[in-house]
């Protein structure tokens, strides 16, 4: 099993006599150092709620936050040579590792809203003036096509908010869905919909 499965997956409970669980934190932290995979899997369950939590708490996705925890242990596990136990905590270490991958996590999001309040512009453009920015034609049809690929739910409320330039609660009061739940939609489905464009380099003059 590679590192990155050992992540991936729920670990399995580890050998008689190597239970992570009666670790302690040096004796784990040393076992990690050495590449000892079974060393990885109790990390992560040991730690991996922290990470969570911390990642959960600055992000407010839980989706999010549990990618940041695969990325974490992930980033941990290959830089593991650059942690030295004589110098701190274990916890520290992956504390900081978090701290960044948050960071990053946030940076993306907001390149996603950039990218997806681009991809609103264009449609404006496009249906006040076509003529005006021929260019705006071709953003409408490829954010319609990503659009597209949305679950119902999360395309229905970009839609609206889009084409019919609906605020989420005049959303709600149309769809009879709680407030809540649009916001919900409309966070994930911008997540998706900035994902695929930015993967895509999808507007027009995007770089």
């Amino acid at each position: 099993m590679t590192a990155q499965q050992t992540v991936e997956q729920s670990p399995a409970p580890l050998a008689a006599g190597r239970d992570g669980a009666r670790l302690t934190d040096e004796e784990l932290a040393a076992g990690f150092v050495r590449g000892d995979e079974d060393c990885l899997a109790a990390a992560y369950h040991r730690w991996g709620a922290l990470v969570f939590t911390l990642a959960r708490r600055s992000l407010g996705d839980p989706r999010e936050a549990e990618d940041v925890v695969q990325v974490v242990f992930l980033a941990a596990w290959r830089g593991r040579g650059g942690f030295s136990p004589d110098r701190g905590a274990m916890t520290a270490w992956l504390v900081g590792i978090t701290r960044r991958k948050i960071a990053d996590a946030l940076s993306a999001r907001t390149r996603r809203a950039d990218l997806v309040a681009a991809a609103g512009a264009s449609l404006s453009m496009a249906q006040e003036d076509p003529a005006a920015r021929p260019e705006a034609v071709l953003d409408r049809l490829v954010v319609s096509h990503e659009l597209a690929k949305l679950p119902a739910p999360q395309r229905r409320v970009l839609s609206l908010a889009f084409y019919d330039d609906l605020t989420q609660a005049q959303i709600a009061q149309l769809t009879g869905w709680p407030l809540g739940t649009v916001k919900s939609h409309a966070r994930r489905g911008l997540h998706r919909l900035g994902r695929h464009l930015e993967e895509g380099g999808a507007l027009s003059g995007a770089e």
